[in-house]
């Protein structure tokens, strides 16, 4: 029975992600374009294959065009050579008749080749212009598949640099950091106090010292014994 729910858990999820990757608009435009360029392999094909039977056509119109002057051309020398007397008249009328009958099947055959060129040009027409649009479909969106690449790279960056974000408020971090400047705020508070109880703890000599500058008299006081060794006196004396 796990075994059996396990399979079945694993299927959820492979249909969960063939769902994702059909719903992915990244997936869903390379798709596309692979579709439209199906299309445009196939709208190729068949243009090559009109444009071939118009081809045709016309080479069918000039064929039929020459077969009519070419009898047109065998009926008028069937005649002149009866004129002349190297055919008997009758023959020559039935012949010429003949050739008549298939210069005016060649002039039908014309006619139609002619509708068919037409026809055939009007639909290489609009299958060229079907293969344009094509064409500029192909290029609009694999150009927006450019854009739409560049444009989920930039949210998954930014999405990425947010998650960060939003982590470091998570743990804390900024509390932390809060509580360090207010433990350094008050270690160097506590340092500032114990310097100023140092300064107020000098003696009572040290303060009197510094009051008569103790130092400064005792050089004056050495400065007069020198004088008196050395028998100068002061001019004012």
């Amino acid at each position: 029975m796990q075994f059996l729910k396990r399979l079945f858990k694993i299927g959820q999820a492979e249909v969960h992600s063939a769902i994702d990757s059909i719903e992915d608009p990244i997936k869903m435009t390379e798709q596309g374009i692979r579709d439209m360029k199906e299309d445009l392999d196939q709208s190729l094909e068949a243009l090559a294959q009109v444009k071939a039977m118009c081809i045709r056509a016309k080479n069918e119109v000039e064929e039929y065009a020459n077969k009519g002057e070419d009898y047109n051309e065998k009926a008028m020398l069937i005649l002149r050579k009866a004129q002349s007397g190297g055919l008997i008249s009758a023959e020559a009328d039935r012949l010429a008749t003949e050739a008549l009958i298939k210069k005016e099947q060649a002039f039908t055959g014309q006619k139609r080749a002619i509708a068919d060129k037409e026809k055939f040009d009007q639909n290489v027409l609009q299958m060229e212009s079907n293969v344009k649009t094509i064409k500029q479909n192909i290029s609009k969106w694999e150009n927006e598949l450019k854009i739409l690449r560049s444009r989920v790279k930039v949210a998954d960056a930014t999405k990425s640099l947010n998650k960060q974000m939003a982590q470091i408020d998570s743990n804390g971090t900024v509390i932390l950091l809060e509580r360090m400047k207010e433990k350094v705020a008050q270690e160097e508070a506590l340092a500032e106090a114990y310097g100023e109880i140092a300064g107020n703890a000098k003696s009572i000599d040290e303060e009197i010292d510094k009051a008569i500058n103790v130092s400064e008299t005792k050089a004056l006081s050495e400065l007069e014994k020198l004088k008196e060794q050395l028998g100068i006196t002061d001019s004012k004396e």
